[in-house]
């Protein structure tokens, strides 16, 4: 009995001294790892430390973000099952495609290779096996759809903003000593790409980079937040990209909630949209949720995709990366399903293998407009229940 009782005082002490220890990282270590990435003059998005959606804060505090993370690894066994691996047929793209042909691969997540204009384009590329720091984080479960070694020279690369899962100082690195390609990304995150000794373009939104004439890059915006190290929160500009071609432009939408919704339209007031890259993945952070603030999911990337004029579209950020909590198929199969029930061939906004490369039309006639109302009355009926 009085065995029973010191262990059970030493189980106490050494609680109370976790809970010491973990008070004393929340207080200590966050600051720690702040880093100041951009100083500039104060504007409607920035506060002279920190950058924030004019239409409203989506970044978690601190605090918050170690408890995601808690509820991310107690909830892990009731989570619907990933595949550990997913088989892929890596694709070999052609060194150039010129004219007015548009030649699209989708490398994984966020990682989609454009090809028109004797131009190769990389949005955000990511080739490492763990997006995280140290290898710590979600490991790939779908290999890069192109070896880095099949990847044609690049001649520019976007990156929207500084998540392990779209800024990869290991990839940025190999491709630029290899290519040495122009880099644009969002204000504050060319000082982090600076780190691997890898040169950026830093723009704000709405600022642009003319490549040559008739093509240029445009920092557009979206909704979202960044960090690397939890307290260093909004230290660096997220964005989206329009990139101004003949023919038709090319939006990719970076890493994205819906927020006001507005700019959609304002990417497509810079030309038509040709091609555009929408996230439709991890939108479910808890069972039947079907939106998160900061990223957009089946229902509000069709939304983006209607205000960009209905391009042709590629849906992305799922399938490589277990991020959130819905199952592995059901972002690409709820978008089929809502743009069935909206009276929509989806035809023109579908998902493609990784590593499979497919051709863009020319502009043309753009398909019916789903109606939300299908869409509503198909998910009153309980359609979209079965999705996971």
């Amino acid at each position: 009995m009085a065995k029973a009782r010191t262990f059970a005082r030493w189980l106490i002490a050494a609680l109370l001294w976790i809970v010491v220890a973990l008070c004393l990282f929340l207080t200590l270590v966050p600051p720690f790892l702040d880093r100041i990435y951009y100083r500039g003059v104060e504007t409607g998005h920035f506060d002279g430390q920190r950058f924030a959606n004019p239409d409203g804060e989506t970044a978690p505090a601190p605090a918050l973000a170690f408890v995601f993370l808690a509820h991310r690894v107690a909830s892990a066994t009731q989570q619907p099952l990933w595949p550990t691996s997913i088989a892929v047929a890596r694709g070999r793209p052609p060194a150039r495609v010129g004219g007015q042909t548009m030649k699209v691969t989708w490398i994984g997540h966020a990682s989609v290779l454009i090809q028109t204009q004797g131009l190769n384009i990389l949005t955000d590329p990511v080739w490492s096996d763990v997006a995280g720091p140290f290898g710590i984080g979600p490991k790939r479960v779908a290999a890069p759809g192109v070896r880095l070694v099949d990847l044609p020279k690049i001649d520019l690369i976007v990156v929207s903003h500084n998540h392990y899962d779209h800024l990869d100082l290991a990839t940025l690195k190999r491709i630029w000593q290899r290519d040495r390609p122009v880099i644009v990304t969002g204000l504050g995150n060319d000082s982090v790409i600076g780190q691997a000794g890898v040169p950026a373009r830093g723009l704000d939104w709405g600022q642009r980079l003319v490549l040559r004439p008739g093509i240029s890059v445009v920092v557009t915006r979206n909704h979202h937040w960044s960090s690397r190290w939890f307290a260093d929160r909004n230290r660096a500009l997220w964005s989206s990209f329009v990139v101004t071609l003949p023919g038709g432009n090319l939006f990719f939408a970076g890493d994205t909630g819906w927020g006001d919704g507005k700019w959609p339209a304002e990417a497509a007031a810079l030309g038509p949209v040709r091609f555009a890259a929408i996230p439709i993945g991890a939108f479910r952070f808890k069972p039947g949720q079907m939106a998160a603030d900061a990223h957009i999911g089946p229902r509000d990337a069709i939304r983006v995709w209607e205000g960009l004029g209905r391009p042709w579209a590629l849906p992305i950020h799922w399938g490589t990366f277990r991020l959130s909590w819905e199952s592995y198929r059901t972002p690409p199969d709820m978008l089929a399903a809502m743009l069935r029930c909206g009276g929509t061939d989806s035809g023109r906004f579908t998902d493609h293998a990784i590593g499979q490369s497919f051709d863009i039309p020319a502009i043309g006639t753009p398909p019916v407009s789903p109606s939300d109302a299908g869409i509503a009355r198909c998910r009153a009926e309980g359609r979209f229940d079965q999705f996971r």
